[in-house]
């Protein structure tokens, strides 16, 4: 018997079965909802100062940091978010090329703003998915990735600017293909072939051409990276060849060597940039979730770390043109995300924004503690354990009421950055909060990468079964009050945590989720379907459709009894809205009880402010609700 449905619309938003929120619940969640949080985009090629993405009104913007502290002055005015930027490197250039999309569709296109003048103008098709674009080191012309050719494949693209500028194709080829650096000479590029997180093929690209040649191409062995040093003899990326985590390789086109650089550091390597005049390089190293930077002496092959900089996820690295100093950004667990720059002469750090928590006390908010629990399987005559992130109330004595979040992906990593609405559940509601890295999850190397790959998928799922046995056996932790609360892949595992333990669960929190594998990679953009298969299995073969289908959400929609909050945003180009709504019908047919709420301006998550805001206070109402 299919339940009753009570829709209403408020602005772009579609709501079904959702109450009406409380005033109160209003007043105290606007302090939160008014944090917000700054992230390096790029130098600024005069003045010295830096470009920003921050959010002051409905969606995140550019805005100039002329020195350290210094007023935001706001650049881009969109009615749609900023999705990446950087600053033309010419000599008197004085603009930047940006990406946005419409809707969250996720078809970014290509501008470039000048901001002598304060006009923009498109680079691109309208309509194509096209990469963020990356400028020659003479400022001359950019590259970038584009679906423009057949809608499936990344063909790659130069655009010239001059007195005719214009773009041309320079390579096509199958899959997704993206570039990553230009040579010193401007004749050739580093790109990447990306056939999934634990394969990846690194080629020199000659834009004239049009030839590949291998820098690293062995099949089962992931790559990220690829950047010439000064004078083009050497290319560094890196590589889980050689080790179970991505290691720092030094590579030699002249003879095809290989070296491995630091390999005396345990963790994975995530992201590096070279100085301008390629004296040192900044490399950061990911440690259990938390960033750990380094610089390397190039001529020397020496290395040391970079301390005094707060734990916590660092990102955006850019050098200043004149080498003197390394642009970056910091987020916290306890503050909002921050840019800051590292002086190698006197190795000293400065803050150059200084976010806003919304008139809250920062003091209160709360740190996790990275725990590890024990799983159902053994490595080697030792049992399996997961790790986590446990974030605990300080306020009252428990037991707590607990929501375990769950990161997507899969091949990603839950990291403890700032997230004010985590602190709301902590502060405000009183509930632990838990965001377990399941097997499948990055930064713990590659075979635990491919523990829930194909038929091993419900392998993921069991490790949530062993986190409730976990959370039964902490007595500050009320083992009766557990929901469950992720998107995207993540939404996949709470739609199937509910089948599989529904006794164990309050009530569970799917945000643009899988619930039918099959349908997805049907219905999934073309460009993102290979990829996936690779991931979740190819459908195609009967043996895993059967497999699929018999995992899938829908297909064990019957067990579902408790209370589902089902979030999706209409233009979603990876979970298509089709996900959401035969997840809704399945649960609903069985006579199950689910919210819907659904943003027609919105696609893979919500990202403008209006639409998170009330996306909160509906999360918030349905726990104080189901939970409490």
């Amino acid at each position: 018997m299919t339940a009753q449905i009570e829709k209403r619309e408020i602005g772009n938003l579609v709501l079904e079965n959702i109450p009406d929120i409380p005033e109160a619940l209003n007043e105290r969640l606007t302090h939160y909802h008014n944090t917000r949080d700054a992230h390096l985009v790029d130098w600024l090629n005069k003045g010295g100062g830096l470009l920003i993405s921050t959010r002051f009104g409905e969606s995140a913007q550019l805005h100039i940091v002329e020195t350290p502290g210094a007023t935001r002055q706001q650049a881009t005015f969109f009615s749609e978010p900023v999705f990446s930027a950087s600053v033309c490197p010419a000599p008197g250039a004085n603009g930047f090329l940006f990406a946005k999309d419409v809707g969250g569709n996720e078809n970014y296109q290509l501008y470039y703003f000048n901001l002598d003048s304060g006009h923009y103008h498109m680079l691109t098709d309208g309509v194509s998915k096209h990469g963020s674009g990356l400028w020659n080191r003479q400022g001359t012309a950019i590259v970038y990735n584009s679906t423009k050719g057949n809608h499936i494949d990344h063909g790659l693209y130069l655009y010239s600017f001059g007195e005719v500028p214009g773009e041309r194709l320079v390579f096509e080829g199958e899959g997704y293909w993206y570039p990553i650096d230009w040579s010193p000479n401007g004749r050739e590029l580093t790109v990447i072939n990306y056939r999934s997180i634990n394969e990846s093929f690194l080629y020199r690209l000659d834009i004239y051409s049009g030839e590949a040649s291998p820098v690293h191409a062995r099949p089962n062995v992931a790559c990220r990276g690829g950047f010439w040093n000064a004078d083009g003899t050497e290319i560094f990326y890196a590589s889980d060849e050689f080790s179970e985590c991505r290691q720092l390789i030094r590579y030699c086109p002249e003879d095809g060597r290989k070296e491995v650089v630091a390999a005396g550091l345990p963790w994975e390597v995530e992201a590096m940039r070279f100085s301008p005049g390629g004296q040192h390089l900044a490399f950061v190293l990911n440690d259990n979730g938390i960033s750990r930077l380094y610089f390397l002496d190039v001529a020397s092959g020496e290395y040391k770390p970079f301390t005094g900089l707060p734990d916590g996820i660092i990102s955006s690295l850019h050098w200043r043109p004149d080498g003197k100093q390394l642009g970056i950004t910091i987020d916290t667990p306890h503050a909002p995300a921050d840019v800051y720059t590292v002086n190698l002469q006197d190795s000293t750090a400065c803050r150059w924004t200084y976010s806003e928590v919304g008139g809250l006390d920062s003091r209160l908010f709360i740190k996790p503690s990275l725990i590890h629990y024990p799983s159902f399987d053994f490595v080697g005559s030792k049992r399996r354990t997961i790790p986590a992130f446990y974030f605990k109330p300080t306020k009252g004595k428990g037991p707590f009421p607990v929501l375990i979040y769950i990161h997507g992906g899969p091949e990603s990593q839950y990291r403890p950055g700032f997230s004010p609405i985590i602190q709301y559940y902590l502060n405000e509601l009183g509930i632990a909060v838990i965001a377990p890295n399941v097997r499948g999850s990055s930064g713990y190397g590659k075979n635990f990468l491919k523990l829930d790959n194909g038929y091993k998928r419900e392998d993921s799922v069991r490790d949530i079964g062993k986190l409730l046995d976990w959370v039964e056996a902490q007595p500050e932790l009320d083992h009766s009050r557990v929901a469950v609360m992720g998107g995207s892949y993540g939404g996949y595992m709470v739609l199937s945590s509910m089948a599989h333990f529904n006794n164990r669960l309050r009530c569970g929190i799917d945000i643009v989720g899988i619930s039918n594998f099959v349908t997805f990679l049907k219905n999934t953009k073309s460009y993102r379907r290979n990829l996936r298969r690779v991931e979740y299995g190819d459908e195609r073969d009967p043996r895993m459709r059967r497999h699929l289908e018999r995992i899938s959400p829908t297909a064990n929609a019957h067990k579902i009894t408790r209370p589902m909050l089902i979030v999706q945003g209409l233009n979603d180009p990876r979970v298509p809205a089709s996900e959401a709504e035969q997840m809704l019908h399945a649960i609903r047919k069985n006579g199950g009880e689910a919210w819907y709420l659904l943003a027609k301006d919105e696609g893979h998550g919500f990202r403008k402010k209006s639409n998170r805001d009330y996306y909160n206070k509906a999360v918030i109402l349905f726990l104080q609700r189901y939970l409490l």
